[in-house]
C-alpha cells in the first residue's frame, strides 16, 4: 500500500516532546485525566498542523506543474558504466526541496541515487546519476518517486513524476569497437589477432600496380610489364562473396558460469561477444553473415538470415541481444538439419558449443551432415576453472586429488575433442574470454587459404 506521506524528523521530535512533557506532569503530581487531556490536545493539534500543511503542500506542487524528462542512450551495453540524465522543469512560484528515486529496473545497478535536490521556482534544473547493466535484455524505467518536504517541515509528499520508459541491453561492443581502432593502426597483434602480408595474395584478382621488392614473382604480369616498360605485378585480395553461418549453442552446457564478480562475464555472455566480432571481421571482408540458434524450445529459436554490410552487427545483435540459455539438452544432429534446410549454399558454418566428451558421438554425427554439404569450425568452451585446478599447488591429499582429477578430465575432453577432427578440419578450443580472438584467426587464416 502507497502512503500520501510520511511524517518527517521534526513531527516525531514534536510528538516526543509532548509525551515528554505529559510525563513530566505526571511525575509531578497532575492529575492523570489532566495529564492525558493535555497530551491528546497536543497530538490532535499536531495531526490538524500536519494535516493542514500536507493539504496546502500538494496544492501548492500541483501548482508547480513540475516535469521531469528522462534523457537515456539509445541502448546500454551490459558491464558499460552509463549515465541517465534528468530534466526537472518548474513553473514559478515556490522552491522545492525533496528526495528522487528514479524506477530503475532491477537489471541495472544504479550509483548516485536517491538524489538530494533543491527545485527552484521558475527554472529548469538538469542533474544525473548512473547505472550499469548487469543482464542482458530489455529493461524499464518507471516513473520516478518523489519524497518532496512540504512548507512547515512536518511531512514528506510522496509524488511520482515522468513517464515510462524502454530500452535494451546489448552485449558490450568494446571489443568491436578496439579491434576496428588497432585495425587501422595495424595493431592487432596487440589482441592476439594474426597478421598477414596483404599485397599479393589471396584468390580474387584486385588490380595491377608497380612490383616492388619482395613481391611474388609469379604474379609478375608480363604482358602489362612489356607494354609499359616496368615490371608490373596483380595484385589479389581475399576472396569474397562468401557466406558465414554461426550455429549457436544456447542449451544447458552453456549455462556455466564460474561466479565471475563482473557483469557480461559469463559463458555466453562471452560467446555472444565473440559472435560479434568474428561478425564484424566477415563482414568487413565482404561476406555475409547469418546465425541460428539451437539448444532451446522451439518458439524460442532465433533465426538470422545471411546479409551483408556492416550495418547488420547491429541487426544481428537486434535479434540475439536478449537469447538467454536454456536449462534443456542441445540437439546437435537436429541443429545441424535445420541448418542444412536454411542453408542449402556452401558456407563456412561455425559451431560454437561447450563441449563435453559424452557428447562425442551426437556431435560427431552431426559434424558428418554438417560438412557433408559445408566447411564446418567447431568451436567449443574450455573452462578457466579446469586450468586453475591443475596449477594449484600440491600442499595435502585434497588438492593432488583435485590437481589429479582435473588433469584426468582435460585430457579425457582434449582427446575426445581431436576424436572429432576430420581430415584437415577446422577447431578451436579456448577459454571464453580469448574465443573471439581465436575465432577470428581461424577465419582469417581459412580466407587465406582458399578454403571458403
Amino acid at each position: 500500500m502507497r502512503l500520501p506521506l510520511v511524517p518527517t524528523r521534526t513531527a516525531i521530535v514534536l510528538l516526543l516532546a509532548g509525551a515528554a512533557l505529559a510525563l513530566v506532569a505526571l511525575l509531578l503530581g497532575v492529575a492523570v485525566v489532566l495529564a492525558g487531556a493535555a497530551a491528546g490536545s497536543w497530538l490532535l493539534a499536531l495531526l490538524i498542523v500536519m494535516a493542514g500543511d500536507a493539504v496546502m503542500s500538494r496544492r501548492a506542487w500541483r501548482r508547480s506543474s513540475i516535469r521531469l524528462t528522462r534523457q537515456l542512450p539509445a541502448a546500454f551495453a551490459i558491464g558499460a558504466p552509463s549515465s541517465v540524465a534528468l530534466l526537472l522543469e518548474v513553473a514559478p512560484g515556490r522552491t522545492w526541496r525533496c528526495r528522487l528515486y528514479d524506477g530503475c529496473d532491477s537489471a541495472l545497478e544504479s550509483r548516485g541515487l536517491p538524489l538530494e535536490l533543491t527545485l527552484p521556482a521558475g527554472k529548469r534544473l538538469e542533474t544525473s546519476y548512473g547505472v550499469t547493466a548487469l543482464r542482458r535484455g530489455d529493461v524499464r524505467f518507471t516513473p520516478a518517486d518523489v519524497r518532496v518536504r512540504s512548507g512547515l517541515g512536518l511531512s514528506e509528499l510522496l509524488e511520482r513524476l515522468g513517464a515510462e520508459d524502454a530500452r535494451r541491453v546489448y552485449p558490450d561492443f568494446a571489443q568491436i569497437a578496439r579491434y576496428a581502432w588497432l585495425a587501422g593502426d595495424h595493431r592487432l597483434q596487440e589482441i592476439g589477432i594474426k597478421t598477414y602480408q596483404q599485397r599479393g595474395e589471396g584468390t580474387d584478382f584486385k588490380q595491377l600496380t608497380d612490383y616492388r621488392y619482395g613481391d611474388p614473382v609469379r604474379h609478375i604480369d608480363w604482358k602489362a610489364t612489356q607494354r609499359l616498360g616496368k615490371p608490373i605485378i596483380r595484385e589479389f585480395q581475399d576472396e569474397r562473396d562468401q557466406c558465414i553461418m554461426l550455429l549457436i549453442d544456447c542449451g544447458r552446457r552453456m549455462r556455466a558460469d564460474e561466479g565471475a564478480e563482473a557483469a557480461g562475464a559469463s559463458h555466453f555472455d562471452q560467446v555472444l561477444n565473440a559472435v560479434m566480432l568474428l561478425s564484424y571481421v566477415a563482414l568487413r571482408h565482404g561476406d555475409a553473415v547469418g546465425a541460428l540458434s539451437f539448444g532451446t524450445a522451439a518458439d524460442g529459436q532465433r533465426w538470422f538470415a545471411p546479409r551483408k554490410g556492416l550495418h547488420v552487427v547491429r541487426a544481428l545483435m537486434g535479434e540475439f541481444y536478449d537469447v538467454q540459455p536454456s536449462p534443456t539438452h542441445s540437439d546437435y544432429v537436429s541443429a545441424a538439419q535445420d541448418a542444412l534446410r536454411r542453408q542449402p549454399r556452401r558456407a563456412l558454418v561455425v559451431v560454437i558449443t561447450n563441449f563435453r566428451d559424452e557428447d562425442s558421438s551426437e556431435l560427431a554425427q552431426a559434424l558428418r551432415l554438417l560438412r557433408s554439404r559445408h566447411l564446418v569450425l567447431l568451436a567449443s568452451l574450455r573452462e578457466r576453472i579446469v586450468g586453475d585446478l591443475t596449477m594449484q599447488p600440491v600442499t595435502s591429499a585434497q588438492a593432488a586429488l583435485e590437481v589429479g582429477s582435473a588433469h584426468l578430465y582435460a585430457q579425457a575432453r582434449r582427446d575426445a575433442f581431436n576424436r572429432l577432427a576430420a581430415r584437415d578440419a577446422l577447431m578451436v578450443d579456448a577459454e571464453p574470454r580469448q574465443l573471439g580472438v581465436e575465432l577470428v584467426n581461424r577465419y582469417r587464416a581459412a580466407k587465406r587459404a582458399g578454403l571458403i
